[in-house]
């Protein structure tokens, strides 16, 4: 048997560019004569903005101090013992990046048990431990807390989860088997899967007390000091610590039951990680903690080991790294500085362009539209939605105050935009239309404004091509709903220069949108992908198929939501549109459904009805089924999903091959940022590739071994 140290030995050899963490024990006496305290800080040496992690040697350094404080605590030289982080940050897990390298089950293993050898030294010593969350904690750096005796939280914290399922793996270093027997099995359920499933959902320091999971919550300001006064109290026994008894009856199995059910909504059983945690929390009833910590190794070997995990840790540093460099994007330096914006257009989609451009720049933003009716009721959306910010507390008087005092509007674009820096427009999606509203603001605006759209569809290049100055044009295609969705898709048209590009990469910066560049190609990326989606799908039901056989093809894909459901999101006509756009530019690989424009036509918001009595869950409207006209060819579900995969794989190799990105992993950033498809899937790309779908329509994978699968 291999004893720890000689497991993290051999792991650290794998991952030799670690972040190290430190375990620094330090000796403090305790208030109220509670006695000698042994104090363990997590720091691996930077600042905040590098949080602290647990790689092999990391936690071989936590293990060192451990033996240090065992010992002292076998010899009476200490009435306790304590861990806590640097300042902001307690730890956020297990280090990733080592995770990656890993290429057979055994070393994932031993990543698995180093963990739980280290942490269980925690519970075992012969004096109490504590655990004071002073910052941001997340997967192993909760679960080493949840080792100790006791923890506190501090009100300050910004973030603490457990966010492993989310990533494609299970919390593998005691959370699955120690926090349904501290908290009982609904929290945890809650804490473990509905939150990661929820777009990786945190909780505060208010939230980890109420929870049960922190025994104590004090303000950050003191936090320490406030919990080494409560550790001291705890000693003395004047501080009894009461914990809820745990419902191990009927309770447990219907939270289980109900994180299946959760779990099936979202990922519809097309990733492993959520239901392997669910079958060790319903395992951990018994409370037989090791056996839980054995079936945790076990999953965590296996899912490191499986395309889930990758690709979700693919998706995790598209988002944290490639969405925070955009490829291509020009020398910041040649960015120049915005302090007025002006939005052309009034409509729901201006207005919140208007109050994301506000509260972001803080600048002053000034709307445009054709009459002063709409004109007031776009600035007072504004103003209506500060109101609200106000009133939940996310805001002060005095920011309210002047944010409100920013946004203005009027009629006359040459008084509008005389002095603004940056002008996006907002208006009806036709080129015409466009076309006119920038000759109209190019007249007035300043020689180095910016000159932004924010078409979805249209050719950037022939809405700039009348222009005296085209080269300051620049595409940039929000998502919906704006204050969400957090992709923008920058178009470079054949004429725009480096430094609007370069401008229009620094508002994005500050506007915390992640920014891909694109070229100037018919519905840039998200929608086109989209678009042949959809198209494949009504081309079936179109067909014959049946439109709930078409639905359930594409749920093993795990996505947000169903096809039609999306349809009815984005809305028909929008659909329609985009998929005339894109017949005329494609016609040999883009439909026009008759169906849909028979839906949009008839003016349906979309193929579904929802009522009360069957749950609000989607049924066929008959409305719309008695305007479908379908063919007699009935495919099954396994020949949809063929046909639809087939069609997006073509797709992107030939989006690739254009150079609408500059890379596979472009693509897949902005589906997942753009249209919130699955971090599991690692976007599209790695799932494509996993499946042999790439090879079969382009004879060859998107991404290289090893970018979003296990290193050869």
């Amino acid at each position: 048997m291999s004893t720890t140290a000689e497991l993290l030995k051999g792991a650290a050899e794998l991952f030799p560019d670690e972040v190290v963490t430190s375990a620094h024990v330090r000796h403090l006496d305790l208030p109220f004569g509670a006695g000698r305290f042994a104090l363990v800080t997590l720091d691996n040496g930077f600042d905040h903005t590098k949080p602290t992690t647990f790689g092999p040697q990391s936690l071989a350094n936590l293990n060192a101090a451990i033996d240090q404080v065992e010992q002292e605590a076998l010899a009476g030289s200490i009435v306790g013992a304590g861990i806590t982080g640097k300042p902001f940050i307690f730890a956020v897990g297990a280090d990733l990046k080592g995770v990656e390298l890993l290429k057979k089950h055994d070393e994932a293993l031993a990543i698995g048990k180093g963990g739980h050898d280290v942490f269980k030294r925690l519970a075992a010593l012969s004096v109490p431990t504590f655990a004071y969350y002073n910052g941001a904690a997340m997967g192993g750096g909760v679960e080493v807390g949840l080792h100790c005796s006791y923890r506190t939280v501090s009100k300050a914290i910004p973030a603490f989860s457990l966010p492993e399922v989310f990533l494609g793996l299970v919390p593998g270093w005691g959370g699955c088997a120690i926090l349904p027997n501290l908290i009982g099995a609904e929290r945890a359920v809650s804490v473990i899967i509905e939150n990661s499933l929820n777009q990786n959902r945190q909780l505060k320091g208010k939230q980890v007390f109420e929870l049960g999971i922190a025994d104590a919550i004090f303000e950050g300001a003191d936090f320490l000091e406030q919990s080494l006064l409560w550790t001291a109290n705890v000693l003395n026994g004047t501080t009894e610590v009461v914990r809820a008894e745990i419902d191990r009856g009927e309770a447990w199995d219907a939270a289980v039951a109900k994180g299946r059910a959760i779990a099936d909504s979202k990922v519809h059983g097309a990733a492993p990680a959520a239901y392997r945690a669910l079958d060790i929390i319903a395992a951990a009833k018994d409370g037989d903690l090791q056996a839980g910590f054995d079936a945790e190794d076990t999953a965590l070997a296996d899912l490191i080991m499986g395309g889930e995990l990758r690709s979700g840790i693919y998706a995790f540093n598209l988002v944290q790294k490639r969405g925070k460099r955009p490829a291509g994007a020009p020398d910041k330096s040649l960015a120049r500085p915005v302090t007025k914006v002006g939005v052309v257009g009034a409509g729901l989609m201006a207005s919140q362009l208007a109050l994301l451009f506000l509260r972001r720049l803080e600048v002053p933003v000034v709307l445009t539209d054709i009459d002063q009716e709409r004109v007031d009721k776009g600035v007072g959306y504004v103003h209506a939605e500060i109101q609200k910010l106000l009133g939940k507390g996310r805001i002060n008087q005095d920011k309210a105050n002047r944010l409100t005092a920013l946004v203005t509007g009027v009629l006359d674009k040459a008084e509008g935009f005389a002095d603004a820096d940056f002008i996006i427009e907002a208006v009806f999606e036709e080129m015409s239309v466009k076309q006119k509203v920038f000759a109209e603001v190019e007249a007035v605006a300043p020689a180095h404004a910016i000159l932004a759209t924010n078409t979805s569809s249209l050719s950037v290049s022939e809405m700039a091509s009348k222009l005296q100055h085209p080269e300051r044009v620049v595409g940039f295609h929000f998502f919906n709903p704006v204050a969400i969705l957090p992709l923008l898709e920058i178009v470079r048209g054949e004429q725009t220069d480096d430094a609007s590009l370069a401008t229009a990469f620094g508002v994005a910066k500050k506007l915390k949108k992640t920014a891909v560049l694109t070229k100037d190609a018919p519905a840039f990326v998200v929608n086109r992908i989209l678009t042949r989606f959809m198209g494949e799908i009504q081309n079936v039901i179109d067909e014959g198929t049946p439109v709930v056989t078409a639905e359930k093809a594409i749920e093993p894909l795990g996505l947000p939501m169903s096809p039609l459901v999306l349809l009815e999101l984005v809305g028909p006509a929008i659909g329609l549109h985009v998929s005339e756009t894109l017949n005329r530019a494609f016609p040999e690989r883009f439909t026009v459904s008759p169906n849909l424009a028979a839906v949009v036509k008839a003016g349906k918001r979309g193929f579904y009805v929802y009522n009360a009595e069957n749950g609000f869950k989607p049924e066929l409207d008959p409305e719309v089924a008695a305007l479908l006209v379908q063919g007699d060819s009935v495919l099954t579900e396994e020949q949809v999903r063929d046909r639809v995969l087939d069609a997006v794989a073509q797709e992107i190799g030939l989006m690739l091959e254009e150079g609408v990105v500059a890379e596979a992993q472009d693509i897949d950033l902005c589906l997942i940022t753009g249209a919130g498809w699955p971090f599991h899937l690692g976007g599209i790309t790695p799932y494509l590739d996993r499946e042999g779908v790439s090879e079969r329509v382009n004879g060859k994978k998107f991404l290289a071994p090893g970018v979003a699968s296990v290193p050869a």
